[in-house]
């Protein structure tokens, strides 16, 4: 990896919360990022959360805005979805146990700190360097007819597996991915499409991605990871911060690390409930 990427991940800290499932409210994960962020940018340790979330369908603040969004989602919500509007950038995704998402959450270098180009390659390199045992190429760069598409969408094989979104507070900021790992790519496909299907109305394509069923796989489809591909992904993603972490620098970096109270965590959820979901209304 590069001198930046090193000099950050020595760092980083672990925050794995890939078995804790029992939060049903999809704003969680969410929520709990903005409050590490917050604290992040107030001296303490960059972090990397590590969570999955279970059957949720996560709409961008654009999709919230088409003219049947309101429809689209109550369709969404009897394929046994739970619906949220997310405050970081991209559109709709569908989140479920297969999926690893990766919180990147870091503090700005300085005030004027804006380089969004460098934050998604980093997001990148350690992605790449979490599948370097598999022997397969991943390649960077917008995906026709993904959903969530993007120029940071990485691939295999010319499928998409992997989006990349961000959000930045004062201080502070979070790069996001979401990592299909597990399942069928093109059947969460088909459900994002059908969700556009019916909230588009009567708009131009050019406000809203027109998905195709082969655009997106899994990495139990892609690589040789197999059924167990999320956790052992997951696995990897740590070995690769593991082995550039040093002991002074997590030390340090320990000794300023708070973890918020799960009863903060659900007023931050309610409060961005509140302040989003008028976007639908």
């Amino acid at each position: 990896m590069n001198e930046i990427t090193n000099s950050i991940l020595d760092t980083l800290v672990i925050l794995d919360r890939m078995n804790e499932i029992a939060e049903n409210d999809p704003l969680y994960p969410f929520a709990l990022d903005e409050l590490l962020c917050r604290h992040t940018g107030k001296g303490g340790p960059a972090i990397c959360h590590l969570w999955r979330q279970p059957r949720s369908f996560i709409m961008g603040m654009r999709d919230s805005r088409l003219p049947d969004a309101e429809t689209a989602r109550q369709w969404i919500s009897s394929q046994e979805y739970k619906v949220a509007i997310r405050n970081s950038g991209g559109a709709a995704v569908p989140l479920d146990l297969g999926v690893v998402n990766i919180s990147l959450i870091l503090p700005k270098q300085d005030q004027a700190d804006n380089h969004f180009h460098r934050d998604f390659e980093l997001m990148y390199t350690l992605i790449q360097h979490a599948l370097i045992n598999t022997g397969m190429h991943v390649d960077k760069g917008e995906v026709q007819g993904a959903y969530c598409p993007g120029d940071f969408d990485l691939s295999i094989g010319g499928r998409k597996f992997c989006g990349i979104a961000q959000r930045r507070q004062a201080h502070a900021y979070i790069v996001q991915a979401f990592v299909v790992a597990e399942g069928s790519g093109q059947e969460r496909a088909q459900l994002v499409r059908g969700f556009y299907d019916r909230a588009a109305g009567e708009s131009p394509s050019s406000l809203y991605p027109l998905v195709t069923d082969d655009s997106t796989a899994s990495l139990e489809e892609l690589t040789p990871l197999g059924s167990g591909a999320a956790r052992t992904f997951a696995e990897a993603v740590k070995r690769v911060i593991r082995d550039r972490q040093t002991t002074q620098g997590l030390s340090e970096a320990a000794s300023h690390l708070y973890l918020p109270e799960i009863t903060e965590v659900r007023e931050m959820a309610e409060s961005m409930r509140l302040r989003y979901e008028m976007n639908v209304t």
